[in-house]
């Protein structure tokens, strides 16, 4: 009976081994001498095994996609916190990684999953994470992942089958971290605003010219970080990643363009709105980090080199995530000093200077050819390399600044916007009684619109006067202090002079629209009554008649400049519907 259970218990032991030794950690990317990667279904079941099969790891579905689609986001943290507030507790830094916001740019999705596998089943790198948790997203733009094609991106190499770019609807996610109308958008947000990571990884391929380097990265290092997260960054964090990728194998340099087109002439660095992810990121007093591979190098490099950096980045997170957690609490603290209790100008545009410095510059020499189709010289990147000092433009000014006031005022009518800024982790207030406010209002003229759509908006462009005035806010109405930290997102959303604002995006373009009219006969005799008791209005009226013939030879056009004076005309016409308190 003894050797019989003795039997029952091996042969059971055995089972459990041969099953646990039959589950494959090998990815596709693997299988297909990495030339190729798996698809959706393929992808998150690969995640679900990671989640299965380790205590530190946990998926979660964070949104449904327009085509039914999971969104997906599995966290990673040692000891065990899966939720913000433990890991708040505990101390650990947060990263969080975005893989696949242009699904035809996968390398990070492959890239996470040999690392995830490392770190977690075969366990010779699971020291990386001890003092991190990380959230790591598969694949972000989950419907044009699996628009799978080998002809959707032209200037890449692998995989053998990629995404596309845009979502099922057709919009370009890395356009719409401000805006946030993407029901994926919305979902990131969400969970980027509950977890406020200190790292925010962004994984992409670029375009462009060849040159010797697999990687680039944008990262926040200029003005739009307080100071000390500034200094953080370029003296410690892209020295780090810089040499432990470098030392891999893989050449690096920051994601730059060209100079009139040619590296020879110079390179020079960017600073974008936080409509892009990086700048996203700094626009929440966070370190964001943009990582560009090479399209023309091959896949399998494109993997490996983002995964040299993702885990540099989660190795000196781990080891600094004191330094970290300080950073981000230091950079709320700052921008609430400066900004709202000092006063100080809030920037919302940046120019690169006329100073530069010099770059080593490691590109390839490339020849011109004519081309008989499309009768000009055609740049053929050739494999000789030309290693040289190039001017370096990355100096930084401020060229567009705003005064944030108390608070905002939102109408109830546009609770829509009020959604859109809670995402971004603004608090927000609705008033339970109506009351008087000292408030400016923006009014516009001159407004003008784009010819063709951009993101599915016509895009206006206008001038704008200030109006001081005394009004009776409504009850229901929404207030927005300034005097919290996501202030920036704050005033890139609601000041309309801001590439981002709501109104420059095109999102209330309803403001601009006339809805009542006149008929020549009715307005005729009031236009009259007007110029004969007004002689400022007069005057004015003949000024415009010899200074412009255009409106002279339109009677429309004249009788429209007494209407709009008139009582009768729409008062709300072209009056921004956001309120700035002053008093």
């Amino acid at each position: 009976m003894l050797n019989k259970i003795l039997m029952i218990l091996l042969v059971a032991t055995y089972s459990f081994a041969q099953s646990k030794e039959e589950i494959s950690w090998e990815t596709k990317f693997e299988k297909s001498n990495y030339f190729s990667t798996s698809n959706y279904n393929e992808t998150i079941e690969y995640f679900n095994k990671i989640a299965d099969n380790s205590e530190f790891a946990e998926l979660k579905t964070i949104g449904i996609s327009p085509q039914g689609r999971e969104l997906k986001c599995l966290i990673v943290s040692r000891n065990k916190n899966f939720t913000p507030q433990e890991t708040k507790e505990n101390n650990n830094a947060v990263i969080l990684i975005n893989n696949g916001i242009h699904s035809g740019e996968i390398e990070g999705k492959d890239a996470s999953m040999l690392l995830l596998r490392e770190m977690l089943i075969e366990k010779t790198k699971e020291k990386i994470f001890d003092n991190v948790t990380l959230l790591i997203v598969p694949v972000f733009n989950v419907d044009g992942h699996e628009r799978s094609s080998p002809y959707n991106r032209i200037n890449q190499n692998g995989p053998t089958n990629m995404g596309w770019r845009t979502t099922a609807q057709n919009f370009n996610l890395n356009r719409d971290f401000a805006k946030a109308e993407t029901p994926e958008m919305k979902a990131l947000l969400k969970l980027y605003s509950e977890w406020l990571p200190d790292i925010f990884i962004d994984t992409h391929t670029t375009d462009g010219a060849d040159y010797q380097y697999i990687i680039t990265y944008g990262i926040t290092n200029h003005q739009d970080v307080p100071p000390s997260t500034h200094e953080f960054v370029n003296t410690k964090l892209i020295p780090r990643f810089e040499k432990d990728v470098n030392d891999t194998g893989y050449l690096i340099m920051p994601y730059v363009g060209f100079i009139k087109g040619d590296y020879k002439n110079g390179i020079r660095d960017w600073v974008s709105t936080p409509r892009y992810s990086h700048s996203y990121a700094g626009a929440q007093n966070r370190i964001g980090v943009l990582i560009e591979t090479h399209m023309i190098k091959p896949y399998k490099d494109r993997v490996y080199s983002t995964k040299a950096m993702l885990e540099s980045i989660i190795r000196f997170g781990s080891e600094n995530y004191k330094e970290l957690n300080k950073i981000s609490q230091d950079a709320d603290k700052f921008m609430i000093d400066k900004f709202y209790t000092n006063h100080k100008p809030y920037p919302i545009n940046y120019n690169i200077t006329d100073d530069s410095t010099m770059f080593n510059y490691m590109g390839l020499e490339y020849d011109l050819y004519n081309s008989k189709i499309s009768g000009s010289k055609i740049k053929k990147f050739t494999n000789r390399k030309n290693e040289i000092n190039v001017p370096y433009f990355n100096k930084v000014k401020i060229v567009d600044s705003v005064s944030l006031p108390e608070a905002y005022l939102i109408p109830n009518e546009w609770k829509s916007l009020v959604s859109i800024l809670e995402l971004h982790g603004v608090k927000t207030q609705q008033l339970d009684k109506a009351k008087k406010y000292i408030v400016e209002k923006y009014k516009f003229s001159n407004v003008k619109f784009a010819s063709f759509p951009y993101e599915s908006h016509f895009i206006p462009q206008f001038d704008y006067s200030v109006i001081k005035d005394t009004l009776l806010v409504n009850n229901g109405d929404y207030i927005v202090f300034t005097n919290q930290r996501s202030l920036g997102m704050i005033a890139y959303l609601l000041e309309p002079k801001s590439r981002e604002s709501f109104v420059k995006w095109g999102m209330m373009n309803i403001i601009f629209e006339r809805k009542e009219y006149f008929e020549n006969y009715s307005m005729e005799p009031i236009a009259q009554r007007m110029y004969d008791e007004s002689k400022i209005l007069r005057d004015e009226f003949n000024k415009e008649l010899i200074d412009n013939k255009e409106f002279a030879n339109n009677p429309r056009e004249r009788l429209n400049f007494f209407y709009k004076k008139s009582p009768y005309y729409d008062q709300n016409h072209n009056i921004y519907p956001i309120l700035r308190i002053v008093n």
